[in-house]
């Protein structure tokens, strides 16, 4: 069984299940680099103002400062959808347990919504789940995110609850089949 706390780079340098690129059209999903910093934090902004879910900066987005402590070196991963040398999709694996990991941070650019990226990143996310050893995965979407929850419904996700984070009401999800 694979170290979740360390987990180790392959010969080519790649981290293990992010063996190639994937690509839908020209759409290429890969991990996460230091270069990627500002254009994640562009997108996070953009997509979270479309949908009026964006409280600005602050402590609750301060994970996309620390990106590879928060996901890459604790058990986690963070994937980027890139268009034309352009970041457009993001979404990241947060370990929560041995067991359990949290979706998180998952953003299309709003321009390029609708086009089955959002699709392939979390197909990418669910199989780099399977191979942390991940059985369960959570997320949240506020109430307001209709095509989310409906998205993460027909992902094998079910609700769980509710409740506010920060003003914003929520939808907790859970989908025990991670593969």
């Amino acid at each position: 069984m694979q170290n979740r706390e360390h987990p180790t780079l392959e010969s080519t340098g790649r981290q293990p299940g992010i063996r190639e690129t994937r690509a839908v059209g020209s759409l290429h999903i890969r991990r996460y680099a230091p270069g990627d910093k500002h254009a994640v934090r562009r997108l996070h902004d953009d997509a979270l103002n479309e949908v009026g879910a964006h409280l600005g900066s602050g402590p609750w987005d301060e994970d996309l400062d620390e990106i590879e402590d928060v996901y890459l070196n604790c058990g986690g991963e963070f994937l980027v959808g890139i268009l034309n040398g352009e970041v457009v999709a993001m979404g990241a694996l947060r370990r929560l347990s041995p067991e359990t990991a949290e979706v998180k941070r998952m953003r299309v650019q709003p321009g390029f919504q609708g086009r089955g990226y959002g699709q392939t990143l979390l197909d990418s996310l669910h199989r780099r789940a399977a191979e942390l050893g991940y059985s369960t995965l959570h997320l949240d979407t506020t109430v307001q995110q209709r095509l989310a929850q409906r998205f993460y419904l027909e992902n094998g996700y079910r609700e769980v609850g509710r409740g506010s984070i920060g003003p914003f009401e929520c939808i907790f999800y859970e989908r025990g089949a991670v593969a």
